[in-house]
């Protein structure tokens, strides 16, 4: 019963923006995965999707960025259009370098990683679970919105970007321009500080951090 505000998550979109090189430079359709390897972020349903995949859009790589506790038994089961590039300390240059971002993942707040890839530019499919399905643009859940948990459905959304170069240019400029109008860092930070200064009475605001999820302040 409580008074409440939420904030949605921000990113720099001026750090995460369209502008920059490629951090795989073979040229071939490619899908990029940030995360930490782990069942909620769903990457063994990625894998699954993956060979249905390939079968469609032959050429097409997979990379998953980052690390974690399922990274042994999911290398173990990946094919070799499949690529492990670990932990890495900026992931834009492969938000940039993909054709299509994935977080497949069984339960979300409202990860960094499609907003941050949003502000790259990119389409991003996520699974239908609450703080994924809010990042996305409504215009974009038709082709980027999945079911957790099915790979069939999964690999049907990914095949259908990779074939459709037009889509993916369309979604992508729709995806960095709702970041901006949305989630920019910014808006976020005076958003928590109004709420600060609304319970407060006064001008001034503590500095607010990054968070993984929505910030909620309850009065």
């Amino acid at each position: 019963r409580a008074e409440w505000r939420v904030v949605p998550n921000g990113v720099d979109t001026a750090r995460f923006r369209p502008e920059g090189g490629r951090a795989d430079a073979e040229g071939v359709p490619l899908v990029v995965c940030v995360g930490r390897l782990c069942r909620q972020k769903g990457q063994d349903v990625l894998l699954g999707a993956w060979p249905e995949v390939v079968r469609r859009v032959p050429d097409a790589r997979l990379v998953l960025v980052g690390d974690g506790p399922d990274g042994e038994r999911l290398r173990r089961g990946a094919p070799g259009s499949v690529r492990f590039a670990g932990a890495v300390a900026d992931a834009a240059p492969w938000y940039r370098a993909a054709d299509v971002v994935v977080l497949p993942s069984r339960w979300e707040g409202m990860a960094l990683a499609p907003l941050e890839a949003m502000a790259c530019g990119r389409p991003v499919v996520v699974t239908d679970v609450d703080g994924a399905r809010e990042s996305l643009p409504s215009a974009a859940r038709a082709a980027c919105l999945v079911p957790p948990d099915d790979p069939a459905a999964l690999a049907r959304a990914l095949s259908a970007l990779l074939l459709d170069a037009p889509l993916r240019a369309e979604l992508g400029a729709l995806a960095r321009a709702h970041t901006l109008a949305a989630h920019d860092l910014r808006r976020a930070t005076d958003a928590v500080t109004d709420v600060y200064r609304e319970l407060l009475g006064g001008p001034t605001a503590p500095v607010v951090g990054p968070y993984e999820g929505r910030k909620c302040i309850t009065s």
